[in-house]
């Protein structure tokens, strides 16, 4: 029975059990008090952004200095038909030049500029304070570039700047993570009833997996004081929270269900559920973590703080499944099966068995398992072939979402000036004394970048220095837009041969080149740096953990195997759908012809970890057959079909949220959601049921070989217990 085995797991499900609605109350209090924290302290987000290497060398040299660039706002003004009126778009320009003069949040309005061509006309203005203030005070100059355009209804005046850029992605932003909580719950929900049948048993993980979000946002605010947040930490906590939080508790929930249609009285229904389903989550809890450490063998701060708040996310919800879920089990008892949907519940009640699909689809691998498994892993590798040609790039304001007026205004800014667009950030700091040779140079720098085809600036370029003269820095307009060859070539080319050239002879204490071109090349850089010794690690961890816990290499290598052919084939369908445009219409993106930078390795350690939900509750279940004496084959056979229904509940779930991300706006939303969600579906299917049994008949007896170092530790910890199968017959007749 339950009560001899002192586990951690059931002991504080047989406390939470026995006291629930201390644990429920407790809990309550734990998520209050999450979200309290975060929502004084408030998020800490990076002021050097993705910058690493010599683009945070250049970023932070700047920042020492005071010297950080202030918002610049463009206003262009173009014809909307025809050719452009020059006399009329003077006057518009000096018409909203007048206007922004008089604002306090405008320190300097530049003369208006034409374009080379003659279809615009541009006005620059310099907007007050920092660059991080200058998206709250943008809405009184985006206010005065309306009331000249009203002013003038045969030309389009239209703003473009960081500042309007950043207002107009923070509101569809704002709307996105709204949009995702608003779907995702009711999609959850009714793939729940579903597989319950009963409205209280599908809310119960909904309620512990919002809470565990609410929770881990809370606490990810925290940690940021120590890791600066990236932009898009809480969707990647809402993603990740949603998938775990149902996930864990369907596993604990379904075994619960099971022992009482045993006819166990509820707590020890509880107890069997922690020594077996809750002992999985524990487990699978502790993999996600820990592969999500391959994150901080990166230098950049972003991978850190999407590790941190994962980390974050899945600890609340391992500690919510093993506490407050066995006290929600017991308080409710057999109240969680109402209210029942009548169609719904008819439909589970006869779902009890094994049914007709999976067998099916298992029938393949038992009675061809060396075909099976051939074509399988052909077909996997055929789909995982079009990663080898994956190109990686950071998105910039060229990547955010056309259906963004301030992004249609932004084309129509470049396509006009094309110096406005990618720049490079030159930074140079020495002793105050050498200010005014360096700020010659670096003029003389501008005059030879803008005689090379590589470089493209819109005007004069004027050199700034730091109130002590010790910080001297320069823009430079690249015409490529970063994270394309030619600008990767502009790159090289000024760090390599002109800037060093340019400070000859000037007795220089440090220099570096910053700028979005350089952030992007660098990132790139640090990101393909690491993802080998970030594969290493998950590889290792993966290895030890699952050795430790099966006993049996051949186990834990199969498993490596068909991981990383998981994640392989994702790779591929993601630069199938995002590096080409076929599937633009049906996402409702733009290709630019590339993955986001830091998705690669992020997928794979959230794939690592989250897999194991699936192999640790199959494979025990398999193992614990072969340990009562049936040979391989018919442990397989039954092992998948008996847990075939909760892996498919659980991935569809998973699925679902993650597929919901895929329709939100922003590119690199797109591409987690899809590449997560085609993950996940190809491992609940075809690596569990197809690959997977193939492999393990094959293999015989040889899955369970156990070195003598091994055999000393102990016997396997299992994951699920037969002696707890339920009987198909008992199970039918409470139904």
């Amino acid at each position: 029975m339950t009560r001899e085995r002192g586990g951690a797991t059931v002991r504080m499900a047989r406390w939470s059990a026995t006291h629930p609605w201390r644990a429920v109350c407790a809990w309550v209090l734990f998520v209050a008090l999450c979200v309290g924290a975060g929502s004084v302290v408030g998020t800490r987000t990076s002021d050097t952004g993705l910058a690493t290497g010599e683009a945070l060398r250049a970023a932070r040299m700047e920042d020492g200095a005071g010297l950080t660039a202030p918002a610049v706002e463009n206003v262009l003004i173009t014809a909307r038909s025809g050719a452009l009126d020059r006399p009329s778009a003077q006057r518009a320009a000096s018409d909203v030049r007048a206007r922004l003069e008089k604002l306090p949040q405008v320190t300097e309005v530049a003369e208006a500029v034409p374009a080379r061509d003659g279809s615009a006309l541009l006005v620059r203005a310099t907007m007050a304070g920092t660059a991080d203030d200058a998206g709250a005070n943008v809405r009184p100059l985006l206010d005065a570039t309306g009331a000249t355009g009203g002013a003038y209804p045969a030309l389009r005046v239209e703003e473009v700047g960081d500042a309007s850029m950043s207002a107009a992605l923070d509101t569809r932003l704002d709307g996105d993570f709204h949009k995702a909580e608003l779907v995702s719950i009711p999609v959850t929900l009714a793939i729940l009833l579903v597989a319950f049948g009963a409205l209280l048993a599908a809310g119960v993980p909904v309620l512990l997996a919002l809470s565990s979000v609410g929770a881990a946002i809370g606490l990810s605010a925290l940690a940021s004081r120590l890791v600066p947040a990236t932009d898009v930490l809480d969707s990647v906590i809402l993603l990740i929270g949603m998938a775990v939080g149902v996930d864990y508790s369907l596993f604990y929930l379904r075994r619960d269900r099971e022992e009482r249609a045993l006819g166990r009285n509820r707590i020890d229904a509880v107890e069997i559920a922690a020594a077996t389903s809750g002992h999985a989550v524990v487990v699978s809890g502790l993999a996600v973590s820990v592969a999500m450490c391959g994150m901080f063998v990166s230098h950049s701060s972003t991978f850190h703080s999407l590790a941190i708040g994962a980390i974050l996310v899945v600890a609340v919800a391992v500690l919510g499944s093993v506490t407050v879920l066995p006290a929600l089990l017991a308080g409710l008892g057999a109240r969680l099966e109402r209210p029942r949907v009548p169609l719904v519940w008819r439909l589970t009640a006869r779902r009890q068995g094994e049914g007709r699909f999976w067998p099916a689809v298992l029938r393949p691998a038992l009675r061809r398992p060396a075909a099976t498994l051939t074509l399988s892993v052909v077909a996997l590798l055929a789909i995982a072939a079009p990663a080898t040609g994956m190109r990686l790039k950071l998105l910039d304001d060229s990547d955010l979402p056309r259906t963004l007026p301030v992004m249609q205004s932004y084309d129509r800014l470049t396509a006009a000036f094309p110096g406005t667009g990618s720049s490079l950030r030159v930074v140079v700091r020495a002793p105050a004394a050498q200010a005014a040779g360096i700020g010659r140079a670096l003029t003389g720098l501008a005059e030879e970048t803008a005689r090379r085809p590589l470089f493209n600036d819109d005007g004069p370029v004027r050199p700034r220095t730091s109130r002590d003269r010790t910080v001297t820095t320069v823009d430079l307009g690249v015409g490529h837009r970063a994270g394309t060859a030619d600008a990767k070539r502009a790159l090289d080319l000024l760090r390599r041969q002109l800037l060093p050239q340019a400070l000859r002879g000037i007795p220089v204490t440090e220099h570096a080149v910053g700028g979005p071109v350089a952030l992007t090349a660098d990132f790139t850089d640090d990101a393909t740096d690491a993802m080998p010794w970030a594969i290493g690690f998950v590889l290792l961890f993966t290895l030890v953990m699952l050795m430790a816990i099966f006993r049996s290499p051949v186990v834990a290598l199969t498993a490596i195997v068909l991981n990383t052919l998981s994640a392989a084939a994702s790779y591929g369908l993601l630069t199938l759908v995002f590096q080409h445009h076929w599937a633009e219409g049906m996402l409702g993106f733009h290709s630019n012809g590339a993955i986001v930078t830091w998705l690669p390795l992020f997928l794979f350690v959230v794939l690592f970890g989250l897999s194991m939900d699936y192999h640790i509750f199959v494979v025990s279940r398999i193992q614990e057959l072969v340990r009562q004496g049936l040979p391989t084959t018919q442990a397989v056979a039954r092992g998948i079909t008996g847990s075939a229904g909760t892996v498919t509940s659980a991935a569809v779930v998973m699925v679902a949220v993650f597929a919901i991300f895929a329709t939100l706006s922003t590119l690199d939303m797109k591409q987690l959601g899809v590449g997560l969600a085609a993950a996940i579906l190809l491992d609940a299917t075809v690596i569990r049921a197809v690959v997977l049994p193939a492999a393990m008949i094959l293999l015989g007896r040889a899955n369970w070989w156990t070195p003598r170092l091994l055999s000393r530790s102990g016997t396997p910890t299992a994951a699920v217990s037969p002696d707890h199968e339920p009987r198909r017959a008992v199970v039918d007749e409470l139904r």
